[in-house]
C-alpha cells in the first residue's frame, strides 16, 4: 500500500508539471486554432532565465519563476505579432511548418549560449526535503508543484469563464468580424492569449527543472507529451488538460515502477486507448 501511494503522490506531481507545460497549448491551439509546436520552446526559455537568474546572479528560486513567467509571455507576444498573426488563416501544415522551424531554431540558439549540458539548480532548503502526512513521507517540492498547480488551474478557469477578457476571447475566436464590430480589440485579445499560455509554459519549464532537468533539447524532447496532454484532455478544456495529465503522469510513474522494462511505453498505450474511447479527447468538442 505504500509503494501504491508513493506511485500516485509521484505520478500527481509529474502531471501537474506536465499540466503546466501543455495548458497554454490547448488554450491557443483549442480557442484560436493554431497548432503552436514551439510552445515547449517557451517553456524552455522559462528554464533558462531561472537557471541563469539563479546561478549566475544568486536569485532565490521563487524570485525567478515570476520572471520566467514574463520572460516567456514577452517573447511569445514579439513571435506573435510578428510572425503567428500571418498565418492565423493559413492551414494546419503552414503552422507546422514554422512553427516546427522555429522549435529547431530555439534548440540550436540553445546549444550555442548554454551549451549541451544539463543545467543543475539548487532548491532552497524550505522546498527540499520530506514532510510526514498520514503517516507518510512525501517530497516537499512535489506537495509545492500540486499546490502551484491546483491555484493556476482555478486562476485560469475563473479568468477564461467570468471575466470580460475571457468573454473577449470566446467572442474573438467565434467570429472575429462581430467582436470587431463590438469594438472588441482582437489582435491584442489574441496576443494576450498567446501570452498568457506561453507565460505559464515557462513558469512549467522553471518549476520543471529539478524534476525533468533541461538541457537544448528540452523543446523537442517533451512536446510529445505536451501534445499527447492536449489530445488526451480535449483542444480548449482546461479541465480535459488537467485530468489528462493526471491519468498519464500516474500511468507513467507506474510503468516505470512495476514494469520498468515496458515503462516507458505504458504513456503511449494508454493514450491510444482514451482516444480510441474519445476520439475527441475527454473533453473535446471536436
Amino acid at each position: 500500500m505504500g509503494a501504491v501511494v508513493g506511485v500516485l503522490f509521484d505520478g500527481l506531481a509529474y502531471g501537474m508539471l506536465l499540466f503546466l507545460l501543455s495548458v497554454g497549448l490547448s488554450v491557443t491551439l483549442g480557442m484560436m486554432n493554431f497548432v503552436n509546436l514551439a510552445h515547449t520552446a517557451f517553456a524552455m526559455l522559462g528554464g533558462y532565465v531561472a537557471v541563469t537568474l539563479m546561478n549566475r546572479y544568486s536569485w532565490p528560486f521563487l524570485a525567478t519563476l515570476p520572471v520566467a513567467f514574463l520572460a516567456a509571455a514577452a517573447v511569445s507576444v514579439v513571435f506573435e505579432r510578428g510572425l503567428y498573426r500571418r498565418l492565423y488563416r493559413a492551414s494546419e501544415l503552414d503552422q507546422c511548418l514554422l512553427t516546427i522551424g522555429i522549435a529547431f531554431m530555439a534548440v540550436a540558439a540553445a546549444a550555442y549560449v548554454f551549451g549541451t549540458v544539463q543545467q543543475h539548480v539548487e532548491l532552497p532548503p524550505y522546498l527540499s526535503g520530506t514532510v510526514p502526512l498520514l503517516g507518510k513521507e512525501f517530497g516537499v517540492y512535489r506537495l509545492f508543484v500540486i499546490a502551484i498547480s491546483l491555484a493556476i488551474t482555478l486562476a485560469l478557469v475563473a479568468s477564461l469563464e467570468y471575466t470580460r477578457f475571457g468573454a473577449q476571447v470566446r467572442a474573438a475566436v467565434d467570429n472575429q468580424r462581430m467582436a470587431r464590430g463590438l469594438g472588441i480589440d482582437v489582435d491584442r485579445v489574441f496576443a494576450g492569449t498567446f501570452a498568457l499560455g506561453s507565460g505559464l509554459a515557462g513558469l512549467g519549464g522553471a518549476l520543471a527543472i529539478s524534476t525533468f532537468g533541461l538541457d537544448h533539447a528540452f523543446a523537442l524532447s517533451y512536446l510529445v507529451y505536451v501534445l499527447i496532454v492536449v489530445a488526451v484532455g480535449g483542444l480548449g478544456s482546461i479541465g480535459g488538460s488537467l485530468l489528462a495529465a493526471i491519468l498519464l503522469g500516474i500511468s507513467d510513474q507506474a510503468g516505470k515502477y512495476y514494469v520498468p522494462e515496458v515503462g516507458a511505453f505504458l504513456i503511449y498505450l494508454v493514450m491510444v486507448t482514451l482516444l480510441m474511447w474519445r476520439p475527441a479527447g475527454l473533453f473535446g468538442r471536436r
